[in-house]
């Protein structure tokens, strides 16, 4: 009986708090600057993928969520999957010819996300995260998640930041094969674990501008872009790193927020401008400043960060201790139906709407009450690790190398 190469992997979502936005290579998808994120706790949400390698396979294959994607040729997935047979040829075959040759192999690939599209979060980055994962763990490769991210990065340029866990910068690099172009760990997940994060899901509607279309028609129109690139972003990558080395939550709110408002203020810049907000998004804003503003005033510090990325959803960061009133004040203005939060920490004994409070001295006239529905949805999470090596036990394939959905 000839040997099963396979091997499965787990990858996490990431969100930015210092925003990639341009690409100066658009095949290579070397960004315009740095970035940096929160890498989020897999246990909640995160990509599953399975990689089996035969002899048998007569082409590369890819189902995701049990459905086949086309692998087309010089697309995203091709290049990462050939640049992963290139790596295994190179850093294993030809230093030991006594090792399969599973570059040769055409290789079926298997992924899942246990979060449904409509979350409004991109699966992208923890899926091609997930794919350079199991295809390293089946081709034995000896090499680091940063080398790993140089390949991940041309799948999805956020790809490349859930090759670690805790918190990631991705370094634009200057090279002009994007050689340098890869994500490092700042500090791992055990350094900070206190930061939570609420997912707000506003809408799973398709967007009006792609991330990818949109990103262009910035650089190519947008002058404060360029002001944004050379001015910001190279600071606050160094003040965001020092804030969270110290664990300086004020420094790191205050960075968070500003960053993903020129983010935005960048998209208004663009011609035509790109709306990726909208009136729910700019309330939660409102609600998270007086909710500062409070604190403050009082002689404290930031207690939440929004940020937000191209889409209305908001991500609001904050020390686990204050996670339970920020939950209860946005359920104040955006209540819940009935099992549209999952309550993965047990914070709330019954229902969340139920629960809904605002805090002494709030101002409640900063943002209008809506209607159920107008955000969907909240996701309570926290930092999580890196990719996870799974058990034979969790492989997507069956025995003939198919998706086991599909059997």
């Amino acid at each position: 009986m000839s040997p099963i190469y396979q091997a499965t992997a787990s990858a996490p979502v990431n969100i930015a708090c210092i925003k990639y936005w341009g690409k100066r290579d658009t095949k290579l998808i070397l960004p315009t600057n740095s970035s940096l994120s929160v890498t989020l706790d897999q246990d909640h949400l995160r990509s599953t993928t399975t990689s089996r390698a035969d002899p048998s396979f007569e082409k590369d294959r890819l189902w995701l969520n049990g459905k086949e994607e086309e692998i087309k040729d010089g697309g995203r997935m091709s290049t990462c999957i050939k640049e992963m047979k290139r790596l295994r040829k190179q850093e294993v075959e030809d230093k030991n010819p006594a090792e399969p040759k599973l570059s040769s192999f055409s290789v079926h690939i298997s992924s899942f996300n246990n979060f449904p599209t409509a979350a409004g979060l991109a699966s992208s980055a923890s899926g091609f995260a997930a794919l350079v994962s199991s295809l390293a763990q089946l081709y034995q490769l000896p090499v680091s998640p940063s080398t790993l991210s140089l390949i991940a990065r041309q799948g999805s340029g956020s790809a490349c930041r859930s090759l670690y866990g805790g918190f990631v910068a991705w370094e634009m690099g200057s090279a002009v094969d994007g050689s340098d172009s890869l994500a490092i760990e700042v500090a791992p997940q055990s350094h900070w674990p206190d930061i939570h994060a609420l997912i707000c899901v506003v809408s799973d509607d398709k967007k009006g501008t792609s991330s990818t279309s949109g990103m262009q028609r910035t650089v190519e129109t947008s002058p404060l872009l360029q002001h944004r690139i050379n001015h910001v972003v190279p600071q606050r990558m160094k003040d965001i790193s020092t804030a969270i080395l110290a664990r300086d939550f004020d420094s790191f709110a205050r960075l968070t927020m500003a960053d993903s408002n020129q983010f935005h203020a960048v998209a208004l810049d663009t011609e035509p401008p790109i709306f990726y907000m909208n009136d729910v998004s700019r309330s939660i804003i409102s609600l998270i400043v007086e909710y500062n503003r409070l604190s403050l005033a009082a002689g404290g510090g930031y207690k939440a960060a929004y940020t937000y990325d191209a889409g209305p959803n908001a991500v609001i960061y904050a020390p686990k201790e204050n996670i339970k009133e920020i939950i209860q004040l946005i359920v104040s203005y955006f209540p819940q139906q009935k099992d549209s939060f999952k309550d993965n920490f047990n914070l709330f004994s019954a229902d969340v709407t139920s629960q809904a409070k605002l805090p002494a001295g709030f101002n409640e006239n900063v943002a209008k009450r809506f209607d159920v529905g107008a955000v969907k949805g909240l996701i309570h999470t926290r930092v999580g690790d890196g990719p996870r090596k799974l058990g034979d036990e969790e492989s997507l394939l069956n025995a003939e190398g198919f998706p086991k959905t599909l059997a």
